[in-house]
């Protein structure tokens, strides 16, 4: 066949461990498509809006920890896959891009669906190949063999990420009837041998006693829930007595031991230019940090030294004061370090952060009681009672913006649910079309994503297809507007806050519901969203969608109250308490 080499692609990815495909209908990728519709092997979906598939194929990705193919037809439904690629790209998420192309002598001919498609991305991919159009020798054959190895490489390589695979078709491109689409026999298949880097013995122990002559912190990044390195970080903070600051999407929320809260404490001022807690050493492991108060209150100390954990590739400098990167990763660190017999912390400093968290954790608690006794409605308070109620065994997404900044205010605790957030270019744009690629991909898990109205209404496609979404609850905070402007001090002192910054809308969320067939509720008050949370996690033959409706300004005035509360606690260090 013509086209063989194009079928030996899905059989490549099949031999490479790609379980997962993401199509986009069209004709010039007719091909592709065919190939890895009929590879029995291969489990693929459909999706019409190329932004929202590129984001559900990001979502299968960024769960199985495995890549997925996203293919697409010629012209500009390649660049609606760019969001997804960047956040793929600052998530380090592995996806096999496959952009089916019009040849090259049509470009800028004013031929249909035509455009300048080779490197489309930019730098928002690891690396970017283009196939050969013509397959009519060995050499040709080869190199396409080549190229799809190297670029499945590539993906799953640390940091792993997207690649794209530019892929020029003639016509005819559709088989004859009655012709088959089977791979080529003993197809060429590359591997890579992977180990994590152990530290010497000698390294531990200089690392060791650089760690134990300074007051040392840890930050948690961004990564996924792993139980065995939760147990890990445990025992190294009993052991060490070594303060670790857990960022919300840090998913190691489950230790009771990790400090949650520094988003809250640390808008005190007595806290933050407490002398006895500023500490001289900080050691950092996985991506994104969402707390700014933590990014903003390192950055102010004095002589502050930074290592990081890291097996290869980039290291960003967070903190303004990165000094060390440790060539490993995160489990194997703490697990030599555990190895250290003796102390390295200060048990002083871990004892004052960590009392300092749960003093913030009952005066959060006192803020709440207040504003039910006061009757105060607001998203605020009504996600923190949302979060209180979430079934452990679920997976919890956060949209951007105020839903994840709200969240990493209250904490999560130790039995709520694995998080995600797309974290890495921080966009509203695939919140839902990420969550429902996580729900495709674990259809015998509830997955629950709580969204604003903006983030929930710009990417309604999500819902745009034919498969089940039973296991999926949403929950969409509508305050009618961009509710983070009113609470940025700049934009929420400007006389065009409403029309150009806030962006004013009308709509509601059950029109959106009954399109996509959602069981559908609505809350307005703390009774009316108590009611509609004792049946909303029940089994359902449905998606569920649960609109919890608040004004922007009323929100704006409870995070006000709750911040001044926290800046006006009379935080006690452990010495002030004897």
């Amino acid at each position: 066949m013509l086209l063989q080499p194009i079928i030996d692609l899905a059989e490549i990815c099949h031999k490479h461990g790609v379980e997962k495909a993401v199509l986009s209908p069209g004709s010039r990728v007719a091909p592709l498509t065919l190939a890895f519709t009929r590879h029995p092997k291969i489990n693929c979906q459909t999706l019409s809006d190329e932004r929202s598939a590129a984001f559900v194929g990001m979502g299968m990705a960024l769960n199985d920890d495995k890549p997925v193919v996203l293919a697409c037809t010629s012209g500009s439904a390649a660049y609606n896959y760019a969001p997804a690629v960047s956040e793929a790209f600052y998530q380090q998420i592995p996806l096999i891009i496959l952009t089916a192309d019009r040849p090259s002598e049509w470009l800028d001919q004013m031929d249909g669906q035509t455009i300048k498609q080779k490197d489309i991305y930019g730098k928002h991919v690891k690396n970017s190949y283009e196939l050969p159009i013509d397959y009519d020798n060995e050499n040709t054959q080869w190199h396409i063999n080549r190229i799809m190895n190297e670029a499945i490489l590539e993906a799953q390589r640390f940091p792993k990420g997207p690649v794209h695979i530019n892929i020029p078709l003639r016509e005819p491109f559709y088989p004859e009837e009655n012709e088959t689409f089977q791979p080529s026999e003993n197809i060429r298949i590359i591997k890579e041998l992977e180990g994590s880097r152990l530290l010497s013995d000698e390294e531990i122990e200089e690392l060791a006693k650089k760690i134990r002559s300074k007051k040392t912190i840890i930050i948690a990044g961004q990564r996924k829930k792993d139980i065995e390195f939760s147990n890990v970080i445990n025992r190294f903070i009993e052991t060490h007595n070594i303060p670790v600051f857990g960022d919300i999407l840090s998913n190691i929320h489950d230790s009771e031991e990790v400090i949650k809260l520094q988003d809250s404490f640390l808008l005190n001022d007595k806290i933050r230019n407490e002398e006895s807690l500023k500490p001289e050493l900080i050691i950092t492991f996985g991506k994104s940090v969402i707390s700014k108060q933590l990014k903003l209150y390192l950055r102010s100390v004095k002589n502050l030294k930074h290592w990081h954990i890291q097996t290869d590739g980039y290291c960003p400098d967070t903190f303004q004061c990165l000094t060390k990167i440790i060539r490993t990763d995160a489990f194997t660190f703490f697990n030599q370090m555990l190895q250290i017999s003796d102390n390295l912390g200060n048990e002083e400093l871990q004892n004052n952060w960590k009392s300092i968290d749960l003093q913030c954790k009952m005066t959060q608690n006192e803020f709440f009681a207040s504003q039910k006794n006061a009757n105060e409605w607001g998203e605020f308070s009504s996600l923190q009672s949302i979060i209180q109620s979430l079934p452990d065994t679920a997976l919890l997404h956060l949209s951007n913006s105020m839903s994840i900044r709200y969240a990493n205010y209250i904490g999560l605790e130790p039995d709520a649910p694995e998080l995600f957030c797309n974290r890495g270019t921080s966009g509203i744009d695939g919140s839902n079309s990420t969550a429902v690629g996580i729900s495709l991909a674990t259809p015998e898990r509830m997955n629950i994503i709580i969204t604003g109205d903006m983030a929930f209404f710009y990417d309604r496609n999500a819902f745009w297809h034919n498969y089940s979404m039973a296991n999926l609850r949403v929950i969409v905070m509508n305050n009618h507007a961009g509710g983070i402007f009113r609470l940025i001090k700049g934009p929420s002192q400007q006389e065009e806050l409403e029309e150009y910054f806030e962006t004013r809308q009308n709509l509601n969320a059950q029109n959106t519901a009954m399109d996509f067939s959602m069981d559908y509720s609505y809350a307005y008050d703390e009774n009316s969203l108590n009611k509609a949370l004792i049946d909303f996690f029940k089994p359902s033959e449905n998606c569920k969608l649960l609109e919890v409706n608040s004004d922007s300004s009323i929100n704006a005035k409870i995070f006000d109250l709750f911040k001044g509360c926290i800046k006006n606690s009379d935080f006690k260090l452990t010495s002030e308490k004897k």
